[in-house]
């Protein structure tokens, strides 16, 4: 299981796939263990995937531009929904024109599940459950110049490219993400993954004073605890600043 987890980081796997491989995995292991096929836990000692903030490579706005263009229409698109509205990749995968609520305002109401390939309920929420994310005015630009030189099907923006009755296939993102690092046309810093775009929302968000409260919200974490633990390292010089903040309170 650590030989499984350490592969998945060097070939730089996101830590969301790294923990749905690792969940799946560990609930198959502990079934042959309660049927007697392992003596002991076959997990003790194990550490599950952690995200380490030191190693999330973040693309500068610079390295965003290019890399947003240097793969289809489908990559620029995603790459916009993720880096523009924090969308997960499952998320943007589920795009819809319907789903605009008004000019400024999207409202994520599904994803495409990569077990079952249908549109299921959001991470973390219940079926019918929705979060609303900021529509910057770029990414609604995209949404609409998508859907017009693409068209829609039921206002879905994404489909199989084979067969349009089905949902859009995780691996032709991927698969792209390789062929643009490979042709290395781009800057891709080492360690960066797709899952960047998403990490570039959050550092967005707070670098322009958003409070944390609300990027956890619009991120669609399980608590802002979540949040906290991940993006605390984006924020820098926060504590110094409050500290000389408060300082003024203090003096005699």
């Amino acid at each position: 299981m650590d030989r499984f987890i350490q592969t998945l980081e060097r070939n730089g796997v996101g830590l969301a796939a790294q923990a749905n491989a690792y969940d799946k995995l560990k609930a198959i292991l502990l079934d042959a263990h309660r049927l007697g096929v392992f003596g002991g836990n076959p997990l003790e000692g194990v550490k599950p995937p952690q995200y380490d903030p030191q190693r999330a490579v973040i693309p500068s706005v610079v390295q965003l531009q290019r890399i947003r263009t240097a793969g289809d229409d489908t990559f620029r698109l995603i790459a916009d929904l993720m880096s523009g509205c924090g969308m997960r990749n499952g998320e943007a995968a589920a795009v819809s024109i319907n789903s605009i609520v008004v000019d400024d305002v999207y409202r994520i109401t599904e994803q495409v599940n990569q077990t079952t390939r249908q549109n299921g309920r959001l991470k973390h929420r219940r079926v019918g459950e929705y979060r609303d994310v900021p529509l910057p005015s770029r990414i609604k630009e995209t949404i609409e110049w998508y859907a017009e030189k693409h068209g829609t099907v039921d206002g879905y923006l994404l489909r199989h490219p084979a067969d349009p009755a089905k949902t859009f296939p995780y691996y032709y993102l991927s698969n792209q993400w390789q062929r643009i690092k490979r042709a290395g046309e781009v800057d891709i810093s080492e360690g960066m993954v797709m899952y960047g775009f998403r990490h570039f929302f959050a550092s967005n968000c707070l670098s322009n004073r958003i409070p944390i409260t609300d990027v956890a919200e619009w991120m669609g974490h399980k608590s802002i605890d979540v949040t906290f633990k991940i993006y605390r390292h984006l924020m820098p010089g926060s504590l110094g600043k409050a500290a000389k903040l408060l300082d003024v309170g203090l003096t005699d």
